[in-house]
Protein backbone atom coordinates (compact mmCIF):
# COMPACT_ATOMS: atom_id res chain seq x y z
CA UNK A 1 0.00 0.00 0.00
CA UNK A 2 2.89 2.36 0.63
CA UNK A 3 5.10 1.06 -1.49
CA UNK A 4 5.43 4.16 -4.16
CA UNK A 5 5.92 6.54 -1.19
CA UNK A 6 8.79 4.51 0.33
CA UNK A 7 10.94 5.74 -2.79
CA UNK A 8 10.76 9.17 -2.04
CA UNK A 9 12.52 8.60 1.41
CA UNK A 10 14.95 5.62 0.58
CA UNK A 11 18.05 8.82 0.97
CA UNK A 12 18.74 11.70 2.86
CA UNK A 13 19.07 13.51 -0.18
CA UNK A 14 16.11 12.80 -1.84
CA UNK A 15 14.16 13.83 1.94
CA UNK A 16 15.93 17.19 1.94
CA UNK A 17 15.28 17.50 -1.81
CA UNK A 18 11.60 16.53 -1.13
CA UNK A 19 11.32 19.10 1.44
CA UNK A 20 13.08 22.17 -0.02
CA UNK A 21 10.38 21.90 -3.05
CA UNK A 22 7.53 21.56 -0.14
CA UNK A 23 8.84 24.82 1.88
CA UNK A 24 9.64 26.77 -1.45
CA UNK A 25 6.18 26.11 -3.13
CA UNK A 26 4.85 27.27 0.32
CA UNK A 27 6.85 30.54 0.32
CA UNK A 28 5.60 31.26 -3.18
CA UNK A 29 1.84 30.68 -2.88
CA UNK A 30 1.26 32.04 0.56
CA UNK A 31 1.12 35.89 0.75
CA UNK A 32 1.82 37.68 3.43
CA UNK A 33 -1.41 38.47 6.42
CA UNK A 34 -1.06 42.19 5.91
CA UNK A 35 -1.59 41.94 1.97
CA UNK A 36 -5.16 43.22 1.01
CA UNK A 37 -5.94 44.02 3.66
CA UNK A 38 -6.60 48.03 4.94
CA UNK A 39 -6.60 50.84 2.96
CA UNK A 40 -4.04 52.92 2.19
CA UNK A 41 -5.05 56.43 4.24
CA UNK A 42 -4.07 53.30 7.33
CA UNK A 43 -0.85 52.45 5.72
CA UNK A 44 0.70 56.48 5.24
CA UNK A 45 -0.14 56.65 8.86
CA UNK A 46 1.25 54.13 9.70
CA UNK A 47 4.70 54.91 7.80
CA UNK A 48 4.62 58.93 8.64
CA UNK A 49 4.13 57.01 12.60
CA UNK A 50 7.35 55.05 11.92
CA UNK A 51 9.23 57.80 10.10
CA UNK A 52 8.52 60.07 13.52
CA UNK A 53 9.77 57.61 16.26
CA UNK A 54 12.74 57.18 13.92
CA UNK A 55 13.63 60.57 13.87
CA UNK A 56 12.91 61.18 17.71
CA UNK A 57 15.32 58.55 18.23
CA UNK A 58 17.52 60.52 16.46
CA UNK A 59 17.60 58.76 13.69
CA UNK A 60 17.11 59.66 9.93
CA UNK A 61 13.91 59.00 8.29
CA UNK A 62 15.41 57.84 5.36
CA UNK A 63 16.72 54.54 7.07
CA UNK A 64 13.51 53.45 8.09
CA UNK A 65 12.97 49.84 7.55
CA UNK A 66 10.25 49.13 4.89
CA UNK A 67 7.75 45.96 4.97
CA UNK A 68 9.26 42.90 2.62
CA UNK A 69 7.53 41.96 -0.05
CA UNK A 70 7.59 38.44 -1.61
CA UNK A 71 8.75 39.21 -5.24
CA UNK A 72 7.79 35.52 -6.26
CA UNK A 73 4.33 34.96 -4.15
CA UNK A 74 1.28 35.22 -6.09
CA UNK A 75 -0.79 38.48 -5.81
CA UNK A 76 -3.84 38.60 -3.20
CA UNK A 77 -7.37 37.52 -4.79
CA UNK A 78 -9.56 41.26 -5.18
CA UNK A 79 -12.78 40.97 -3.32
CA UNK A 80 -15.29 40.55 -5.41
CA UNK A 81 -17.73 43.87 -5.57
Amino acid sequence: MFGKYQAVFRSRWRALLWAGGVCLTAYCTVPHADDGSGDDAEAQAEQQAVAALVEAAGGSAQGAPRKHVNPWAMEPASPPR
